[in-house]
């Protein structure tokens, strides 16, 4: 069955973009080819075939970090906003809760599905239990507040360790949902 990825770079205070909502503070690290046991980004990358984001996530991409050209070429991509937008053959935008369309995606043949942002997007798929890796990676920067990545949930959900990697002062953390 296909498993729902959240792979996401944070602040060691836990933030995933600045205050402004910005992460061009992100830009100063190295690429995956300095941490040890590198391409792990490329190699995670063999393993989804969809990502899922949010509108301010995919506003951000298009606008500020990647203008030019949509950088979740091959993948399915969704976007789930209130906003009418027209959908094409490489962006879905769609107007449903994240829970319900993960659901529907697992349901589907295919690879893992990534989560890559935002906050809220994430934070009501954490309420239901829908997130089963959590990879993140801590970037030695304390922001001092932003966009949090996690809220407050009502439930404590429980997780396991499958490994770490470093390099470059980042350090990469991947867990398993229980």
């Amino acid at each position: 069955m296909r498993k729902v990825i959240l792979y996401i770079a944070i602040s060691l205070d836990g933030y995933i973009a600045d205050k402004n909502g910005k992460v061009d503070w992100l830009n100063e690290y190295g690429s995956d080819e300095d941490m040890e046991g590198a391409d792990g980004y490329s190699l995670f990358l063999k393993k989804v075939d969809t990502v899922v984001m949010g509108y301010n996530t995919y506003h951000q991409i298009v606008t500020e970090l990647s203008p030019e050209q949509w950088v979740y070429e091959g993948l399915k991509s969704y976007v789930i906003t209130h906003n009418k937008i027209p959908s094409n053959s490489e962006i879905m935008f769609v107007n449903s809760s994240p829970g319900d369309l993960i659901k529907n995606l697992k349901k589907e043949s295919g690879k893992d599905i990534w989560i890559c942002g935002g906050a809220n997007i994430i934070n009501q798929l954490m309420q239901e239990e829908l997130i089963d890796r959590f990879h993140i990676s801590v970037i030695p920067t304390i922001l001092g507040n932003g966009i949090k990545l996690f809220d407050e949930i009502d439930n404590e959900v429980k997780l396991d360790f499958v490994q770490t990697r470093s390099g470059n002062g980042i350090v990469e953390l991947v867990y398993e949902h229980r």
